[in-house]
């Protein structure tokens, strides 16, 4: 809708439920002369690789995605980084020492993201014990609260979730179970349970694709792999500042610290003395 205000576009939108309806609704963007088609998750990419070509005057863009061509785009996210300062918060803020990553499927983005976490994880406390689960679908919420419950009956008293709407099960988990505390994804979750969200890793989606938008409009495009990052503005950290006393002081500084070193382009991730990751 931003590209709609701004842009004066044509818009429309579509939900597929099956990968098999991946090629049919890029086709029939194509077909009706859409000129800029985004298929929202790494797995669009197979989809547009074959589509594209039949329609060299639309451009296809895939999100988290790795491959380009002459009118196909990845747009990855570098999820890796606040992740990472999403890590050192749970950390810190652990009595148990034992925290639990969440995902919907394994998906490249989402593995990145929990590697990062944990090992910000090891950098605070080496002596840490990461779980990882994934529930095998996006949109299961009763299974994300299994998961979460499982998590939560081995000491896990912070998780990280990335499981869509699976992951509201997950928030639900956290809610009835105290002293737990849960870490938001994609979008800002900070109000989905404010009294135990610490915080979320948020991609700002719309200020991404409205940078796309721009650049096919002016028809000034590329065909590129367009990396967005914390530099970008893209890509955040958003502490919930209604939590925001339960994190320690030194670590508040210790994420400012790292966060604009990532904003300038000098962050490197320490080595950590990782303990192994369980399932």
């Amino acid at each position: 809708m931003r590209i709609h205000d701004s842009l004066g576009a044509q818009v429309s939108h579509i939900q597929t439920k099956t990968p098999a309806e991946f090629d049919e609704n890029f086709r029939q963007y194509g077909a009706k002369g859409y000129s800029l088609v985004f298929g929202h998750g790494f797995e669009f990419q197979d989809a547009a690789a074959r589509v594209a070509p039949d329609f060299p005057k639309t451009i296809f863009v895939t999100t988290g995605g790795t491959r380009s061509s002459a009118n196909v785009v990845a747009m990855s996210f570098a999820f890796e980084q606040p992740s990472y300062l999403a890590g050192l918060v749970a950390a810190s803020v652990s009595k148990s020492g034992i925290i639990g990553c969440i995902g919907g499927t394994e998906l490249p983005p989402v593995r990145a993201g929990f590697d990062a976490f944990s090992q910000a994880v090891h950098v605070v406390n080496p002596n840490a014990k990461v779980l990882t689960a994934y529930i095998g679908n996006w949109d299961d919420a009763g299974a994300g609260k299994e998961q979460a419950l499982a998590q939560i009956a081995r000491g896990a008293d912070v998780i990280y979730q990335n499981a869509d709407a699976a992951g509201l099960g997950i928030f639900q988990a956290a809610k009835e179970t105290p002293h737990v505390f849960i870490i938001g994804s994609n979008s800002n979750q900070n109000n989905v349970a404010p009294t135990v969200t610490l915080g979320s890793v948020v991609i700002d989606l719309p200020n991404a694709f409205m940078s796309l938008a721009r650049e096919v409009k002016s028809g000034k495009f590329t065909a590129r792999a367009h990396v967005l990052d914390t530099r970008s503005g893209v890509m955040k950290w958003v502490l919930n500042p209604q939590l925001r006393s339960v994190v320690p002081p030194r670590t508040l500084q210790l994420v400012d610290s790292v966060e604009h070193q990532m904003q300038a382009g000098t962050f490197a991730p320490p080595a950590s003395p990782r303990a192994p990751e369980e399932k």
